[in-house]
C-alpha cells in the first residue's frame, strides 16, 4: 500500500472511523500467530542489543565507553535491508516446502535460539572477542526473523487492520521483552548469566512451533513486472518507492521515518547503566523496569492502535513524537532522586507508555507506505532507517554522560524532536491515510 494510491471515498470514511473502526480493525484474525511471532522478536532484542547485555557487561566491571562500542555489535538489526530483497524474492532452499516467508522465518528463529545458547557459553570477564562474535551471528538471524515477521504482518491483513495487528505483535514482542529483561535479570540474580540466555535460547522453540502451524500469506496480485534475475531483486524494490511518492516527498519520508525513534533509541544503551548507577539492585530493575514497564509499554501499543483506528494516522504521528520526547525528560525525576522507587515507576510509567504508542502509530505509518509486492524490503529499509540513527548515537553516549551527566543527556536528547517535527510540518497535507479495504464478508 502505498501513498500514491487514493483514498476511499469520503462518504465511506465515517463508517471505519471511532469505536466502529476499532472493532474492524482488531476483529480481524491471526492475532494469535502475531502474539507468538512478536514474542520471538521480543525475547532476544535485550539480550544482545540493549539492556540485558550492557547490564550484564556493566556488572563484570566494565566501563561505560566500552558498553556503548560493544552495543554496535547488534547492528545487523539496522542494515536488515540489504539482504531482505533476498527474503522477498526466493524462499530458504533447505526449508522451501514451508513457503516463501515461513521457510526464513524458522530458520531465522533457529538461529536466533543458536546464538542465545553460544552467548550463555561465553566468559567476557576474561575478554569480550568470542561474546562480540555471537552478538553479531545472533544479531544477523534476528534481523532476519524481524524482516520476515513485518512482510507476514502486512502481507497477512488488508491496510485497515495493521495498527490493530501491530498492536497484538506488540503484546507478543513485549512479553518477549519480559522475558529478555526482567526474566533475564531474575535469574542472573539468583542463579548465573549463563542460565539466564540459556533459558531464552530454550524459549524461542514457542514461536518455531508457531511458525510450522501458521498459514502462509497469500502471494501478492502484483500490478509489478518483476524482473526474475538477481539484480531485479535489489534495485525493484527501491524504484517502486520512489514511483509511489516521488523522488522529493520520498527523501522526506525516508529522513522522517529515520528521524522519528532518535530521541527513544539514544538513550536505550543507557538505561541499564544509568539504573545501576541510580542505586537500583537488579531485582529492581527487573521489577520495575522490565515487568512493570513492559506492561505499561503494551497498554500504550494498544492505544496506538486503537487511535489510529479511532482517528486515523496523522495526527497521532504528531502527539506520538512529542509524548516520546517528553518522556525522555521523565528520567530528571530519577537523576534528582536516586534509589526512590516512586520517582523509577512515575518515569517508567511515562517512558513506555509513550513508546508502544509512539511504536504502533509508526509501525502503522510505514506499513501504508509500503508496496506489498517488495513488502520485506521496504519496511526492512524504513525500520533500519528508524534505528540507525539513535543506535550510532547511542553508541558514543556512553562519552557523553561520562562528559556532562545523565540529566545533561535527557535534556539534549529530548531535543532531539525538533528535526522530527518540522518534517512532519512539512508533508503534513501531504499525508494521505491507508485506503479503507471493503468490509469483510
Amino acid at each position: 500500500m502505498s501513498t500514491g494510491q487514493q483514498a476511499a471515498p469520503a462518504a465511506e470514511k465515517p463508517a471505519y472511523k471511532g469505536w466502529a473502526g476499532i472493532r474492524r480493525a482488531f476483529g480481524t484474525p491471526s492475532a494469535a500467530t502475531m502474539a507468538f511471532l512478536g514474542f520471538g522478536c521480543g525475547l532476544p532484542f535485550l539480550p544482545i542489543a540493549s539492556m540485558t547485555l550492557s547490564t550484564w557487561l556493566r556488572d563484570i566491571g566494565l566501563d561505560l565507553g566500552s558498553i556503548g562500542l560493544i552495543s554496535l555489535a547488534s547492528f545487523f538489526y539496522l542494515l536488515k535491508f540489504l539482504w531482505a530483497p533476498l527474503i522477498d524474492r526466493y524462499a530458504f532452499p533447505l526449508t522451501g516446502f514451508l513457503g516463501r516467508r515461513r521457510s526464513w522465518l524458522l530458520v531465522g528463529q533457529a538461529g536466533v535460539g543458536i546464538g542465545l545458547v553460544a552467548l550463555a557459553m561465553t566468559r567476557p570477564e576474561l575478554g569480550v572477542g568470542p561474546l562480540v562474535g555471537w552478538v553479531l551471528f545472533t544479531s544477523f538471524w534476528g534481523a532476519t526473523q524481524d524482516s520476515v515477521v513485518d512482510a507476514y504482518r502486512i502481507e497477512i491483513a488488508p491496510a485497515y487492520a495493521q495498527a490493530a495487528l501491530a498492536a497484538t505483535y506488540t503484546l507478543g514482542y513485549r512479553i518477549g521483552l519480559i522475558i529478555g529483561g526482567a526474566g533475564a535479570l531474575y535469574m542472573a540474580d539468583l542463579v548465573s548469566w549463563r542460565s539466564a540466555y540459556l533459558m531464552m535460547g530454550a524459549l524461542m522453540l514457542l514461536p518455531l512451533l508457531a511458525t510450522l502451524v501458521c498459514r502462509e500469506p497469500d502471494a501478492p496480485q502484483s500490478t509489478v513486472q518483476r524482473r526474475i534475475d538477481f539484480l531485479g531483486a535489489f534495485w525493484q524494490p527501491f524504484s517502486s518507492f520512489f514511483q509511489n511518492n516521488g523522488l522529493a516527498l520520498g527523501l522526506v519520508l525516508l529522513v522522517f521515518v529515520g528521524l522519528y525513534k532518535f530521541p527513544d533509541q539514544v538513550i536505550g544503551v543507557m538505561s541499564g547503566p544509568f539504573f545501576l548507577d541510580s542505586g537500583y539492585s537488579k531485582s529492581d530493575i527487573a521489577t520495575v523496569s522490565k515487568v512493570y514497564g513492559i506492561w505499561a509499554g503494551i497498554a500504550g501499543a494498544f492505544a496506538g492502535g486503537a487511535c489510529v483506528a479511532a482517528f486515523g494516522i496523522r495526527a497521532m504521528l504528531l502527539v506520538a513524537a512529542l509524548v516520546v520526547a517528553l518522556s525522555n525528560l521523565a528520567f530528571l525525576l530519577m537523576a534528582q532522586n536516586p534509589a526512590q522507587l516512586w520517582a523509577f515507576y512515575a518515569a517508567i510509567s511515562f517512558d513506555n507508555v509513550s513508546q508502544g504508542f509512539a511504536g504502533t502509530v509508526l509501525v502503522a505509518f510505514i506499513a501504508s507506505l509500503t508496496d506489498r509486492n517488495f513488502t520485506a524490503t521496504q519496511f526492512a529499509l524504513m525500520v533500519s532507517l528508524a534505528n540507525l540513527p539513535g543506535k550510532f548515537a547511542g553508541g558514543i553516549s556512553g562519552y557523553v554522560v561520562e562528559a556532562t551527566s545523565y540529566s545533561t543527556f535527557f535534556v539534549l536528547s529530548a531535543m532531539t524532536v525538533v528535526p522530527t517535527l518540522l518534517l512532519l510540518g512539512w508533508m503534513w497535507k501531504r499525508i494521505r491515510e491507508p485506503d479503507a479495504d471493503p468490509p469483510p464478508v
